[in-house]
Formats: C-alpha cells, structure tokens, sequence
C-alpha cells in the first residue's frame, strides 16, 4: 500500500466518524517525524474518542503500523503515530489554542477525496 492509500484510508476513518475541519499537511521535508500530519476535531470528548477508535480500527485492518496511541482517556487531544501519517484529533475547543496549522504554516496542504 501507498502512504497515499494509507493517507486516504485515514482521512476518510475520520470522515465516517464525523471529524470536523480536515486538514492534510504535506511533511515531507518540512518533518523527520512523518509524511503526512493529519489535523481534525471532534465536537464532544465521545466524538475524539470514536474518531480515534476508528483511525486505530482501520489501521488495524490493514496492517498499518501505530507506533503511538495517545490522550483517549482525557479525549482533549489524541495523538495517533502511524509512522507515514500522524493524527491529531482535538477536542473542539482545544483546537484552536494549539492552532498546529499555524505552528506548520510552511507545510502545503493537501486534499484528499473522501467518497
């Protein structure tokens, strides 16, 4: 599989969760740490947590690698290492103090079909 591929099985997990605001990051040379981040919210700590659940059930699926699975116990902010793409899954409200889309202002943002 891709990291595209893998790239478009993670986004589209969150989608069918509901995961508000989807935004791709493209890390390649900006990040040692992944190719692609992935940057969404939930609207309550059920909706991160279900969304999480989900990315980690999907990666489980299909093989992918999770290096790292944190935050579900507090549902503010989980993290979710899959090696090629890393996952950020706020809470509404923490979102915005956070703003790693401002942090990564340098990194082109990518679309990606969720159909």
């Amino acid at each position: 599989m891709t990291v595209k591929e893998e790239l478009e099985l993670i986004v589209k997990a969150a989608d069918d969760k509901r995961a508000e605001e989807i935004v791709v990051l493209d890390m390649e040379g900006i990040s040692p740490v992944a190719d692609y981040f992935v940057i969404c919210h939930g609207n309550s700590e059920k909706q991160v947590q279900a969304i999480a659940r989900e990315i980690k059930d999907v990666a489980g699926e299909h093989e992918l690698p999770l290096h790292k699975f944190e935050g579900m116990d507090s549902a503010r902010w989980v993290l979710a290492d899959l090696e090629n793409v890393v996952v950020h899954i706020f809470h509404r409200d923490d979102r915005d103090y956070y703003n790693l889309e401002k942090l990564w202002a340098d990194a082109p943002h990518v679309e990606v079909e969720v159909g």
